[in-house]
């Protein structure tokens, strides 16, 4: 018989045991009965607790009625042409068997961790991390108005040194009493901020250009910088009020506190798997 005939003679066969499976033969019956065996494929025993398993995977309740029936009938129909394809010698054995082994070790740790994770890493946990760590979740914000005298990448240094001109001579008019509110409609290239006399509103540490975020976090109430440079220009900015100090909500963080306290967890509990694992490599 050749590897073709032999391939439909096996699946023949499984067909007929799903046949005698669904009460068309008594020995069937006899086997459905049978707690321990649901079926048996070129010999080997296919058991309820397989199936169970296999139902539990595809969450099919055993009250599911036709839905069940159909299950079985293709968990053993499957299960036969399996068979019958590994017994057909057509596949690289040893191929497929590193593939399943990889595709089995794959598989156990994704669902460890995610198991492990779902029960160590709790919305309790979550909330609780919060609670305790308040001081990590606090930032520092000000209110200023700006003057911005914009510099350009291509510009050449007589360029540069027109606008730095212009920014000491708005830094002079300041010096001299005149109103930021007028020096900032006579000077600024920011035509927002300009609108409502240079206020840019609360800005946040960490959330702005480096430079700018030190210089402004740095000033007292009512101090006005000397001009400064950023990736934008020049600025002269003048505090208004803060910092003030304020929490981020939880709502806001618990997405990160849930991200950070997962990386921890299975970081420890990767070390503490390995500690118990003993490697020797042959010489």
């Amino acid at each position: 018989m050749n590897k073709s005939a032999k391939v439909l003679a096996v699946v023949g066969l499984s067909l007929f045991t799903l046949s005698s499976l669904n009460g068309c033969d008594q020995s069937g019956a006899d086997l459905q009965s049978n707690s321990a065996a649901m079926a048996t494929v070129n010999g080997k025993i296919i058991t309820e607790s397989d199936f169970n398993s296999f139902l539990a995977l595809k969450r099919i309740s055993k009250d599911a009625g036709p839905r069940l029936d159909k299950a079985k009938n293709e968990y053993i129909e499957r299960e036969a042409l399996a068979n019958a394809i590994a017994g057909a010698d057509y596949l690289d054995a040893n191929l497929t068997a590193a593939e399943v082994n990889e595709f089995r070790k794959q598989m156990l740790i994704s669902r460890y961790f995610d198991k492990f994770l779902k029960d160590n890493v709790t919305e309790q946990g979550v909330k609780n991390y919060y609670s305790n760590h308040r001081d990590e979740f606090q930032v520092k914000k000000v209110k200023v108005a700006h003057i911005l005298l914009r510099t350009r990448a291509k510009m050449s240094d007589s360029e540069i040194q027109v606008v730095k001109s212009k920014a000491h001579e708005a830094y002079s008019a300041l010096m001299t009493g005149k109103e930021f509110a007028d020096v900032v409609k006579d000077y600024s290239e920011d035509k927002v901020s300009a609108k409502k006399g240079g206020v840019l509103g609360w800005l946040v540490d960490g959330s702005i250009e480096p430079e700018f975020s030190k210089q402004i976090f740095s000033m007292s109430v009512n101090d006005i910088s000397e001009p400064f440079q950023t990736g934008f220009g020049l600025h002269i900015v003048k505090l208004l009020e803060g910092p003030k100090v304020i929490n981020k909500a939880f709502e806001k963080v618990q997405g990160d506190i849930r991200y950070r306290m997962r990386a921890d967890a299975k970081k420890a509990e990767m070390a503490r798997l390995q500690k118990t694992i003993k490697i020797v490599l042959a010489e």
